[in-house]
């Protein structure tokens, strides 16, 4: 990279809690130093009481622009000068731009999202859909599949089933989409539900690094091999979720793919460059497998 680390260095960050799991730095710094970029991204971990002066904070610095991971993606919004309309819909935020002292916020989690779900469009399309959580994660998701995929019918599972039934009528009203269910996240009551689904996405944290034992569903009979497993958890690669739904024979879906494609949005939004997709997947690939 030219003139690496100079005064014109340009910063990028993230901010969440916890951080240690994430990608995201190794994701765009490679991609810097490909494109010979002066630019350099770094974690910030911030606890919910610091975010509002951490914000403060980032315009003071400078720093061009950053990710939202949990537990701020829907928080932050109310401390943002301005949403994108996927953003404002979706009602969470996971990248934001600082345009001169000015914090726009977007949700490329969509872009990621259609990126993963693509090759399988027309077997989404008209089918029962289940989601397990009800958080940022799980709102761009039912974003996307409304807007994109169409489906029939979506099952939101989730711990609290107050929380889902607030999903169920935030979307409704926000995008006239009214074929919900909602059911409590209870495995044993689940079995005929998830295999009715055509797609099952995990769009909660259960199985991130370091709990990799855990997972949101533990019966094997959830799941076919007619079904598209998709867990949004990048860390590990392979969560216990998949690992059960692969003993299955269904087909099953990485948040790597979504990782990587929900970063070069982002990246663009920051650079106005594009980020070398298959050079980065690439080596984040090396670093998985050791």
């Amino acid at each position: 990279m030219k003139n690496t680390f100079y005064i014109n260095t340009k910063l990028i960050g993230l901010i969440g809690h916890p951080i240690r799991h994430s990608y995201s730095p190794f994701i765009h710094n490679v991609a810097f130093q490909i494109n010979e970029l002066d630019y350099i991204y770094l974690p910030f971990d911030v606890i919910p009481d610091n975010l509002e002066s951490a914000l403060k904070g980032m315009v003071s610095l400078d720093i061009q622009g950053f990710n939202v991971t949990v537990p701020h993606k829907e928080k932050i919004i109310d401390l943002l000068d301005e949403l994108s309309e996927e953003a404002a819909i979706i009602g969470a935020v996971n990248t934001v731009l600082n345009d001169h002292g000015k914090l726009k916020g977007y949700n490329t989690d969509v872009h990621g999202i259609i990126e993963t779900l693509n090759p399988y469009k027309d077997e989404i399309a008209d089918s029962c859909i289940s989601i397990i959580g009800a958080g940022g994660a799980a709102r761009a998701l039912i974003f996307t599949l409304i807007r994109h995929f169409k489906p029939k019918e979506i099952l939101i599972i989730n711990r609290t089933e107050q929380r889902a039934h607030t999903l169920q009528n935030y979307f409704s009203e926000k995008m006239k989409f009214e074929n919900f269910t909602v059911k409590e996240l209870f495995p044993p009551d689940l079995v005929d539900d998830l295999k009715k689904s055509k797609l099952v996405v995990n769009a909660t944290s259960i199985g991130m690094h370091p709990q990799v034992k855990d997972t949101p569903i533990n019966i094997k009979e959830s799941f076919t091999k007619d079904q598209i497993v998709f867990d949004m958890v990048y860390n590990p690669t392979e969560t216990q979720f998949l690992k059960l739904a692969k003993e299955s024979g269904a087909t099953v879906l990485t948040g790597l793919t979504m990782l990587v494609h929900q970063a070069a949005h982002a990246y663009e939004l920051w650079t106005g460059e594009k980020l070398p997709v298959a050079e980065v997947s690439r080596s984040l690939e090396l670093v998985l497998s050791k």
